[in-house]
C-alpha cells in the first residue's frame, strides 16, 4: 500500500515536465491509456468474465464509473490549474466528505471524533482558500474539490449497495471511468498539441499512476483493515508534495503547509482513535 501511494503521488511532479499538452489534452491521454492497459490487465486478474459483469451490472455499478470518470478529470485538470500541494489537500478531506454523505444520504451515524475532525479539516480548507482567493488562483483547488466530492459520492454508493446485498466490483468502475473520461474529453482535447515526450510521459501515468495501483489497492484492501488504507492513503499527499518539491521546484506555499498539517493532523487524528476503538 505503500508503494500504492508511491505510484499515485507521481502525477503531479510528471505533469510539471510537460512540453506542450495542457488541461483537457492532459486527462485524455492519461485516461485513454488507462483504459487500455485495464483492458488487459483485468482479464489477467479475472477472467473474459469480467466483461459480462460489466454488461449485467446494476445503475450503481454505472455511478461508480462515473464518479471515476469525474475524479480522472478533475484531478488531472486541476493539476493544470493550480499547484500540487493544493490539490493533494484538498483531496485528502475525502474521507471526512464520505462520513458527512454517507450520514446525509443513507443515514451512517458519524462519531464526535469525526466531526471535531470534519471542522478542524474544513478550517485547514477555508484558511488555503482564502490565500488563494487573495492571489487570484482559486480555480484550480475548485476543479480539485470535484474529485473528493465525486469519491465520497462513489464509497457512499458502493456502502449503499452493499447494504442492499449487491456487491459493486470497482476495479471494472475504474475502466468504466477511464472509458468515460476519454469519451468525454476528445472533443475538448481537441486539436492536439502533446508531443512524443508528452504522450510517452502521460502513457506512463496511465499506466503506473493509475490502473496498476488502483488494482493493487484492491488487493491490499483484502488484507488491510480500513483504518489502516485511509492512513496509508494520506502518504499520496507527503509523497506528492515532496517529489513536486525536488522533482520539480514547486516549492508549497506557507497557506499549503499550514492548512495541509490541519487538514492531514485531523485526518489522523480521526483514524487513529477510530483503529483503538475497534481493538
Amino acid at each position: 500500500m505503500v508503494a500504492v501511494a508511491l505510484m499515485w503521488s507521481t502525477a503531479g511532479v510528471v505533469t510539471r515536465h510537460l512540453e506542450f499538452a495542457r488541461s483537457f489534452e492532459v486527462t485524455f491521454w492519461r485516461a485513454l491509456f488507462t483504459a487500455l492497459s485495464l483492458l488487459l490487465i483485468l482479464p489477467l486478474f479475472q477472467g473474459r468474465e469480467i466483461f459480462g459483469k460489466i454488461r449485467r451490472a446494476s445503475g450503481l455499478f454505472w455511478v461508480s464509473g462515473l464518479c471515476w470518470s469525474v475524479m480522472f478529470t478533475a484531478f488531472m485538470v486541476a493539476l493544470t490549474l493550480t499547484t500540487v500541494g493544493n490539490v493533494l489537500v484538498t483531496m485528502s478531506i475525502g474521507p471526512l466528505l464520505t462520513a458527512l454523505i454517507a450520514r446525509v444520504f443513507i443515514g451512517h451515524r458519524v462519531p464526535l471524533r469525526t466531526w471535531v475532525a470534519i471542522v478542524a479539516a474544513g478550517v485547514g480548507i477555508v484558511y488555503m482558500y482564502a490565500a488563494q482567493l487573495s492571489q487570484g488562483s482559486l480555480w484550480g483547488t475548485l476543479v480539485a474539490l470535484c474529485v473528493p466530492i465525486a469519491g465520497a459520492t462513489n464509497w457512499t454508493a458502493t456502502q449503499h449497495s452493499h447494504a442492499q446485498g449487491q456487491n459493486v466490483d470497482l476495479v471494472p468502475a475504474v475502466l468504466v471511468g477511464a472509458v468515460i473520461s476519454t469519451v468525454l474529453t476528445f472533443p475538448l482535447a481537441y486539436p492536439f498539441q502533446a508531443s512524443v515526450h508528452d504522450v510517452t510521459l502521460l502513457g506512463l501515468l496511465g499506466v503506473g499512476q493509475l490502473a496498476l495501483p488502483c488494482v493493487l489497492s484492491v488487493w491490499c484492501a483484502r488484507v488491510l483493515k480500513a483504518p489502516e488504507i485511509s492512513l496509508l492513503q494520506l502518504l499520496e499527499v507527503i509523497f506528492g508534495i515532496l517529489l513536486a518539491w525536488v522533482g520539480a521546484g514547486e516549492e508549497p506555499s506557507r497557506a499549503v503547509l499550514t492548512g495541509g498539517t490541519l487538514v492531514i493532523g485531523a485526518l489522523v487524528v480521526n483514524e487513529v482513535i477510530g483503529w483503538r476503538q475497534r481493538l
